[in-house]
């Protein structure tokens, strides 16, 4: 490679999704591999990348925020400081009008463009947003991974939905998957290194189709679940108009697949989910959970709600509240609906005042946090695994992992379990997590 970096450092800021942070390990497996070293903080980085979210307004504005704690960094320092991923995709040379000493700025289809980008040091600004129909390939072993247990595996990427309010079509694409063999490939890869859990990633990944064969996404999970090594699969995203039975078909078959899925509802209004043209309505949604729990009694469901699109009425969102109180998730990811560019829905008369949006949220929130500790409190006194994800730094007995619902545990272990299953009796409980001390049966 003659686009060498060496003697420098970077640092990566990643706001928003798992893909996001996929995405991070990638880019810093690029940077790595052209010679630079990771740094720990901002402060001791040459080159700084703020990988972005554009999903929610919120996400922009701690991006802008960010950029002009860099702008004042750079005034101290030579750095290069560039933009990656939605926001980049979504705004391009709009960025640089915003003031802020930006050095370049790149889509989700361009990151292998960065050491060339870097080594050369432009003296002009650097845009590149250029899409790709193909799916291109990132070896594993060029991704510097942040864990040495648990393992992003892209399976797909983009949208072809459109839901009214959703502007990923627009930041990443239209939908193109993966190779089924190259997603085998790197599972394989990971469970020769010790990996003990796979997540596998798309912006939809139930409508996945191998380009090769067309095989479908139960059968891509068949076959993950086969290899040796890997103890725990997972997956997200997924459409609730989009999972078909034989998905949870060989979810309840499969011990190696978590009985835990993350299954976005939006709102329990049918007639809002038709303005967000999500493709089902609220029964559609509460069937499926019912054959769900049928197949698997003890799966655990978490969601996203957003509060708030426009024409939500009082009775709409109790609807919301009244399908949450009925499915009782183990955690939800809840919004105030923004408009964001380019959607169907920035169209309509956004006529929810931001108080009620706001006192909305707040509502849902603290119905959630009700049920996250009634749901809590039924797991004291039980046994379960934990994958054991890190330690604590001020009391090094205290040990944080998580259980097959993806719950996160936090517990006592006399001996260094990190990276490793261990069984942890439950003794306590927040509304955020799970309290135990681990038992000594593995």
């Amino acid at each position: 490679m003659t686009d060498r970096l060496t003697n420098l450092k970077f640092f990566i800021r990643t706001f928003g999704c798992q893909m996001n942070e996929s995405d991070s390990e990638r880019i810093a497996g690029i940077l790595r591999q052209a010679g630079a070293v990771k740094a720990d903080r901002a402060e001791e980085g040459d080159i700084l990348i703020v990988n972005t979210c554009a999903v929610r307004n919120k996400s922009e504005e701690k991006l802008y925020s960010y950029l002009g704690r860099l702008s004042r960094l750079k005034r101290e320092k030579p750095v290069q400081v560039g933009v990656t991923g939605c926001v980049a995709q979504l705004r391009g040379s709009e960025l640089l009008k915003k003031k802020f000493d930006i050095d370049f700025i790149l889509g989700p289809d361009t990151y292998g463009q960065l050491p060339h980008i870097i080594k050369k040091g432009l003296a002009e600004k650097y845009i590149s947003t250029s899409w790709s129909k193909d799916w291109q390939e990132t070896p594993p072993d060029l991704i510097l991974r942040e864990s040495s247990v648990s393992a992003y595996v892209t399976i797909m990427e983009g949208c072809n939905n459109f839901c009214a309010y959703c502007i990923v079509p627009f930041t990443r694409g239209r939908e193109k998957c993966r190779p089924l063999r190259s997603v085998l490939a790197e599972v394989s890869i990971l469970a020769d290194r010790g990996y003990k859990e796979i997540q596998l990633l798309g912006q939809n990944v139930n409508s996945y189709r191998d380009p090769d064969s067309g095989r479908g996404f139960a059968e891509l999970l068949e076959e993950v679940s086969s290899i040796d090594g890997i103890a725990w699969v997972r997956f997200l995203t997924s459409h609730p108009k989009n999972f078909g039975l034989e998905i949870g078909e060989v979810m309840a078959r499969t011990k190696k697949i978590c009985r835990q899925l993350h299954l976005p509802l939006q709102s329990g209004s049918t007639a809002i989910l038709k303005k967000m043209k999500r493709g089902y309505t609220k029964d559609d949604y509460l069937d499926k959970v019912a054959w769900l729990r049928q197949l698997m009694p003890e799966i655990s469901l978490s969601t996203d709600i957003i509060v708030g699109f426009p024409g939500e009425s009082a009775k709409d969102f109790k609807e919301t509240l009244d399908v949450m109180e009925s499915v009782r998730f183990a955690n939800i990811f809840s919004f105030r609906y923004s408009p964001r560019p380019l959607t169907e829905a920035s169209a309509l008369k956004d006529d929810v005042p931001f108080e009620i949006k706001t006192q909305r949220l707040e509502e849902a929130q603290r119905l959630q946090r009700k049920i996250q500790i009634e749901n809590h409190r039924l797991q004291v006194g039980r046994v379960m695994p934990v994958l054991c994800l890190g330690k604590g730094k001020k009391t090094p007995q205290l040990y944080a992992g998580r259980n097959e619902g993806y719950q996160v545990v936090n517990f006592h272990s006399e001996k260094d379990c990190r990276e490793k299953f261990v069984d942890v009796r439950i003794t306590s409980c927040g509304p955020y997590s799970l309290s135990g001390e681990r038992i000594d049966s593995r």
